[in-house]
């Protein structure tokens, strides 16, 4: 097997329905960027599925028997599992709402055809692989900004940017914690916040993560050779590298 250019994408695929899922793992074997780790049939056995390998990316059926895909969702965000990126497979046009509100990356219509799967494989490329931060002067155009401001109990706080310790976005709330205080951003999205920060400093180390890399107090050995990263907040939080950027991980810190 020749290596891959690009690091892969760790991905489920979920459809209660053999053919569906066959066909689907068929014309995923043309993108090179993706990399299929596991299956399931149903909800509860999708559930484990994702607990136990983490993957970056699952394409999710939405209607299944008993426990449905966005059953599935939400018994992992009950469960305080790290959510992979979700793209959900459907019939039906009428959950693509749902699909939004849930902050899905893609939503696919069945029978999926291969040119509109290209459009979410590059989709899940922007989001997952992202490129090293260039050690490059940043253009003018893309001033890095010093300060922040942070809603907290009704009122507006200004931080210095390096004080962040880390952002994650929940339901399109964006919650940032620093040094000093914990709110929200008025960022509507991790990459918009992500490209007014100083890029040597700032890492997406999760698709629902954002880190000052300087703040990280501990990097922790999890399963599946893949790492928790403990910042240096008064909660020590733990927080999930995927495993598309594992590798910058090892790299970084020598691992």
């Amino acid at each position: 097997m020749q290596p891959r250019a690009n690091p892969a994408i760790s991905t489920v695929l979920v459809d209660d329905e053999a053919p569906a899922l066959d066909e689907l793992a068929f014309l995923l074997r043309a993108f090179p960027e993706i990399d299929v780790v596991g299956s399931a049939r149903n909800g509860p056995e999708a559930v484990q599925v994702i607990e136990d390998l983490s993957p970056d990316l699952v394409f999710l059926d939405v209607q299944m028997p008993g426990l449905d895909g966005l059953g599935v969702i939400n018994r992992l965000k009950s469960d305080k599992a790290p959510l992979p990126a979700f793209v959900l497979c459907t019939a039906y046009e009428q959950y693509a709402l749902e699909a939004f509100r849930l902050e899905a990356l893609d939503y696919l219509l069945k029978p999926v055809e291969k040119d509109r799967l290209a459009q979410t494989v590059e989709r899940a490329r922007r989001v997952l692989v992202e490129p090293e931060p260039s050690s490059a002067p940043q253009p003018a155009t893309q001033a890095v900004r010093n300060k922040l401001l942070v809603r907290s109990s009704g009122r507006n706080l200004i931080v210095d940017s390096s004080d962040l310790i880390y952002a994650t976005i929940e339901d399109g709330l964006i919650t940032v914690v620093t040094t000093s205080c914990e709110g929200h951003s008025n960022y509507k999205t991790i990459e918009e916040l992500q490209s007014n920060l100083d890029p040597a400093s700032f890492w997406r180390v999760h698709r629902s993560y954002l880190v000052n890399i300087n703040r990280i107090r501990e990097v922790i050995p999890w399963f599946k050779s893949s790492y928790q990263i403990r910042m240096d907040d008064r909660n020590t939080t733990e927080i999930p590298v995927s495993r598309v950027q594992t590798k910058r991980l090892r790299e970084l810190l020598k691992l």
